[in-house]
C-alpha cells in the first residue's frame, strides 16, 4: 500500500477530474439533443421551394363540401402530398374577407386548412400538424405572400415555411396554391422548442367569413384598442380581441402577464424585458418596405400573430396578399415613398404601442435604420423574384381557375419588381437624408420623392379587382394545350415518384379516372384504389435526426462510463501502491 502523504489528494483530484469530464459529457449531449428536437422532418419535404409540390385531394362529395365552404366547417378527406398518401384528415375553407369575396366573383376557388390531426391526434405529415392552402386571390403576381415570407425567414423573422403546390381534386386539376405552415404547434415547436409559450391572432374583425369577434372601434383603424396593443387597464375582459383569439391554452396567470406587458409595452418601461428587441426590429424592417395596410400598421389593424413568452412579446408575420401597395393601390409615388420612421396609415405611431417604443429612444431608432440598410443592400430583389417567376410560370399558365388571365400575372410580375428597386431607392435615400422619413417631414418635401409615376399598382391586384375571366364553373373543358395538360409537378429524385410504384394504379396515385371507391367514407376503405400499407396511418415519424442522435447519447454514456471507471481505476490503483 502507498504512504505517499499526498495520496489521497491525488485520489480525490483524479475521481472529482472523472466526474467533471462525465458530467460535461452528458451536457454536451443534452444541448445537441435539444438543438435537434426542433427539426421535425416536414421542413425540407414540403416546403423545399426549389420544386412546385403535388397535392390531390379525394372527397367523396366535393361539390357538397364548396357549397358550404362559407360555414368553415371540417369535412373529412384523403390527400396525396408529393406522392405520399393520408386518409381521414380535416379540410375546410379558410380567409375573412377573402372568403366572402369568392362567393361574390362567383368562384369556388376557396383557400382550405388542412389539419392531419382534426380526427386523430396522433396523426401529421412529418410532424406538421396544421397546413394553409392560399387560393392566391387579389394577387395577380403570385407571389406578395411568397416574397414576404421569404425576405422576413431570411432577415431573421420567424416565419412561417410557405412552397408552391398545384392541387388536384379527383383527379381533375384544381390549381396553383401557396402552402403555408400553419402558425400553431408544429410552428411553436419548430421556432421556440417543446417548451414553448403562447400564441395569439389578435382581431377584433368580423367581417363576412371571418371567425374573429366584434369590439369597439375608436379612431386610428377600425381596429379595436386591444388589437392594437394598447394597456387598457388591468380587467382581462377589457381585451376580447385578444384572448378570446388564443391559439395555445391559456390562464389567468397567463392573461395577467400579458397585460403587465402590455402595460409596460405602453409606458415604454422594461422595453428590453418584455420586448424581443432584435426579432420585433427585424419585422418592422421588412413589413415597413412592403407597405402592408392590410395589417397592424393599417386601418384594419389585423393579420399578425401575438407570441409571448415569459412575459416577452414578439410579432409573427401573416398574411400578406395585400401587400406592395395594392390595399387601396391609389398614389403609386406616395406609396412607394412611405416615410419609414411614420409607417401607421390610420393614426399615428402612439397609437401602436408595439411599433411605438422603436422610435421612443434614439438607440433602437438606430439599430432600425442600420437593420433597414442592411436588408435593401443585401437583400435580392430582383434575382428572388425572377427565380420564382421562372419556376411558376408554366403552372400559371396552366391554372384553371386563377383570378387572372397569364397576360395579366406577366405584367403583375414585371410591377412588383419595380415596386421592391423603387422602394429600395427611396428607403435609401430615407435614410441619407434626401427625402424626410416623418410624416411630419415629408409634408412639405414632397418634391424630394422617388417618382413611381409609371408604376400602376392595381397590375399586381388589387382589394378590389376581380377575376380576369369567367368563374371556374364557367370555364369550357380543354382550354390548355396537349403540353400544359400533361404537365404535372416535377420534384427532384429524392422524392417519391409513385409512377415506379406498382402499387399504384395510375399516375398522382388517384384511383382510375379519379372515380372513388362505392365504399370510400372520409377517406380511402380497406379496398381503396391505394393499398393500406401506402397510407399513412400512424404517421408521426420519429424526429429528425433522431437515430443519429440517439446514437450520438449512447456514443457519449459510453465514453463517460469508461472516463469514471478509469479514474476509479487509477484512484484505486494509486492507493495500493
Amino acid at each position: 500500500m502507498s504512504t505517499h502523504k499526498y495520496i489521497d489528494t491525488i485520489c480525490i483530484s483524479i475521481i472529482t477530474a472523472s466526474l467533471f469530464i462525465a458530467s460535461l459529457l452528458v451536457k454536451v449531449g443534452a444541448a445537441g439533443a435539444s438543438d435537434s428536437s426542433r427539426l421535425l422532418g416536414y421542413e425540407n419535404r414540403l416546403f423545399d421551394t426549389s420544386y412546385i409540390h403535388s397535392l390531390e385531394i379525394v372527397m367523396e362529395d366535393w361539390e357538397s363540401f364548396l357549397e358550404n365552404c362559407e360555414n368553415e366547417e371540417y369535412t373529412s378527406c384523403a390527400v396525396v402530398i408529393d406522392g405520399e398518401a393520408y386518409r381521414n384528415i380535416g379540410i375546410r375553407a379558410k380567409g375573412n374577407t377573402s372568403l366572402s369575396a369568392v362567393s361574390a366573383l362567383g368562384s369556388n376557388r376557396y383557400s382550405f386548412k388542412l389539419e392531419f390531426d382534426h380526427y386523430d391526434s396522433s396523426k401529421s405529415y412529418y410532424g406538421l400538424d396544421k397546413l394553409s392552402l392560399n387560393n392566391i386571390i387579389q394577387d395577380n403576381t403570385y407571389m406578395k405572400d411568397y416574397l414576404v415570407y421569404q425576405m422576413m425567414g431570411d432577415f431573421g423573422v420567424d416565419a412561417p415555411l410557405c412552397s408552391y403546390i398545384f392541387i388536384m381534386v379527383n383527379g381533375e386539376d384544381w390549381g396553383l396554391y401557396l402552402a403555408v405552415e400553419g402558425v400553431e404547434e408544429a410552428f411553436l415547436q419548430r421556432n421556440y422548442g417543446k417548451d414553448y409559450g403562447k400564441l395569439y391572432k389578435p382581431d377584433s374583425m368580423n367581417l363576412g367569413g371571418g371567425r374573429g369577434v366584434g369590439g369597439a372601434f375608436e379612431g386610428g383603424g377600425m381596429g379595436s384598442l386591444d388589437v392594437r396593443l394598447q394597456y387598457i387597464d388591468d380587467d382581462l375582459e377589457s381585451y376580447p380581441g385578444i384572448f378570446d383569439n388564443a391559439k395555445t391554452d391559456i390562464t389567468k396567470a397567463d392573461q395577467i402577464r400579458l397585460v403587465e406587458a402590455l402595460e409596460a409595452l405602453g409606458n415604454h418601461t422594461d422595453i428590453e424585458k418584455v420586448v424581443n428587441v432584435e426579432e420585433v426590429i427585424r419585422y418592422f424592417v421588412v413589413h415597413n418596405f412592403v407597405c402592408n395596410e392590410d395589417s397592424y400598421t393599417g386601418t384594419m389593424v389585423h393579420n399578425y400573430y401575438l407570441y409571448e413568452e415569459n412575459g416577452t412579446l414578439s410579432m409573427i408575420p401573416w398574411d400578406y396578399n395585400l401587400a406592395f401597395g395594392t390595399f387601396q393601390a391609389s398614389d403609386s409615388t406616395k406609396i412607394i415613398n412611405t416615410p419609414i420612421d411614420s409607417p401607421v396609415s390610420s393614426g399615428d405611431n402612439s397609437d401602436r404601442p408595439m411599433l411605438h417604443w422603436i422610435f421612443e429612444e434614439e438607440g433602437y431608432t438606430e439599430q432600425y435604420h442600420q437593420y433597414f440598410a442592411d436588408f435593401i443592400t443585401n437583400t435580392d430583389f430582383v434575382g428572388l423574384i425572377k427565380e420564382t417567376v421562372a419556376l411558376i410560370a408554366p403552372y400559371v399558365e396552366k391554372d384553371p381557375g386563377k383570378f387572372c388571365t397569364y397576360e395579366e400575372f406577366e405584367k403583375g410580375a414585371a410591377a412588383i419588381e419595380d415596386f421592391c428597386l423603387l422602394r429600395a431607392e427611396s428607403v435609401r435615400k430615407q435614410l441619407e437624408g434626401t427625402i424626410p422619413s416623418t410624416l411630419e417631414g415629408q409634408s412639405a418635401a414632397t418634391e424630394s420623392f422617388i417618382d413611381a409615376s409609371e408604376l400602376v399598382l392595381s397590375e399586381m391586384g388589387t382589394m378590389e379587382n376581380g377575376m380576369g375571366k369567367a368563374p371556374r364553373e364557367m370555364i369550357p373543358a380543354g382550354n390548355f394545350s396537349e403540353e400544359q395538360n400533361s404537365m404535372t409537378p416535377e420534384p427532384p429524385s429524392n422524392v417519391m415518384d409513385s409512377s415506379e410504384n406498382k402499387d399504384f394504379p395510375n399516375e398522382g396515385n388517384m384511383p382510375e379516372n379519379g372515380k372513388i371507391p362505392e365504399d370510400f367514407i372520409g377517406g380511402f376503405s380497406e379496398k381503396g384504389n391505394i393499398p393500406k400499407e401506402n397510407w399513412f396511418e400512424d404517421n408521426r415519424p420519429k424526429e429528425a435526426g433522431s437515430d443519429t442522435q440517439g446514437a450520438s447519447s449512447l456514443l457519449l454514456s459510453a465514453v463517460s462510463v469508461v472516463s469514471l471507471a478509469a479514474g476509479l481505476g487509477i484512484a484505486f490503483r494509486y492507493k495500493r501502491w
